[in-house]
């Protein structure tokens, strides 16, 4: 339940309210910015006809309150012009890792030929072996603002920790929290403090309520702008990397009003499936995809196993033009020539 305070309401009467909840059992959460009032245990709305101070009441019936669709039916938010969440598909690419300043200044000119408006590429990448590159880390962000500045494209890139929150805000369009983080609360929390739009992608075998109750800890703190990302559930299986979890994109768009985008290089780990599983997301609804390429995969430092080479980046924004045009969906990019001429970097 979300109680919507009247904007006159003083501080003793929130005083007052948050005393009869805490007294009465409810765990809260209070949002003093828009006087609201988070109680997801609280059922009964009569209990609080003696508050004549409250405008609304919202009955949200799920543990998640703030993601739910019972509260809101659809964001919708800007990142320097581009539309997310609406009825745009929107395509971010880039490599896993930046690597090289010339490397990201390559990747930027190919994104800007095919008219694509976010990059991507990490400066700090969490490895399962300490052993293996890490990324390039406060360099590595210069250099990737400085590609996208140059030709005219938005950064999505990773936070791992807070003590790197002021480096990454600085230098990205949109903060990208990975499958690791997504149950460290604290960081989350602190994220819903700032004003840049946040990527959550889901953690490895998370569940939809957990992932929906992360991207509660950023909306509590007033960060509205969450977009939430599949990119795949830990398997049994050996022969997969991750399970690509399509199912998931039309349920959590029943579920919640977040834009729901969508990871198929990491969901599928391998190059090949990569361009058929990113039509299928596409089928299943999702308002984007973040996908990797890189100019040599094979010599790629992390990661280079799932990315695509240009030519084949290109033939699938090719592929994926006659499809949306099918499911009456548009896109933030727009590719009149087909090339197919890059060399490896």
């Amino acid at each position: 339940m979300i109680i919507k305070l009247n904007n006159s309401t003083n501080a003793n009467q929130i005083s007052n309210i948050q005393f009869f909840l805490k007294t009465n059992g409810y765990e809260f959460f209070y949002q003093d910015f828009k006087k609201h009032l988070i109680v997801p245990t609280l059922k009964q709305t009569e209990l609080l006809n003696q508050f004549d101070f409250i405008e609304e009441i919202i009955e949200v019936s799920t543990p998640y309150q703030l993601s739910s669709k019972q509260y809101k039916n659809n964001t919708v938010f800007s990142v320097k012009g581009i539309e997310i969440g609406g009825n745009d598909l929107n395509l971010i690419a880039g490599p896993c890792s930046i690597e090289t300043e010339d490397q990201i200044h390559v990747v930027a000119e190919f994104l800007k030929k095919q008219q694509v408006k976010f990059i991507r590429g990490g400066a700090f990448k969490p490895r399962t072996s300490p052993y293996n590159f890490r990324g390039l880390g406060n360099k590595g962000l210069k250099f990737i603002k400085e590609a996208a500045e140059k030709n005219d494209l938005r950064v999505v890139t990773e936070l791992m920790d807070l003590s790197n929150l002021e480096e990454v805000y600085n230098h990205t369009d949109i903060i990208q929290i990975g499958a690791r983080n997504m149950s460290n609360f604290s960081l989350l929390a602190e994220l819903g403090k700032t004003n840049k739009p946040i990527m959550l992608k889901r953690g490895m075998s998370a569940k939809a309520t957990e992932w929906l109750l992360a991207a509660d800890y950023i909306l509590c703190g007033g960060n509205e702008n969450v977009i939430l990302c599949e990119r795949g559930i830990r398997s049994f299986d050996m022969q997969s990397r991750n399970v690509f979890d399509l199912g998931v994109i039309p349920l959590m768009q029943s579920l919640s009003h977040l834009p729901v985008f969508a990871d198929p290089s990491h969901g599928v780990g391998k190059a090949a499936f990569v361009n058929k599983m990113g039509l299928a997301a596409i089928v299943s609804g999702a308002n984007g995809l973040m996908i990797e390429i890189h100019p040599n995969p094979e010599k790629a430092l992390s990661d280079g196993e799932q990315a695509l080479t240009f030519n084949e980046f290109e033939l699938f924004i090719q592929n994926s033009k006659p499809l949306l045009s099918a499911i009456n969906k548009s896109a933030d990019f727009v590719n009149t020539k087909k090339t197919l001429e890059y060399q490896n970097f």
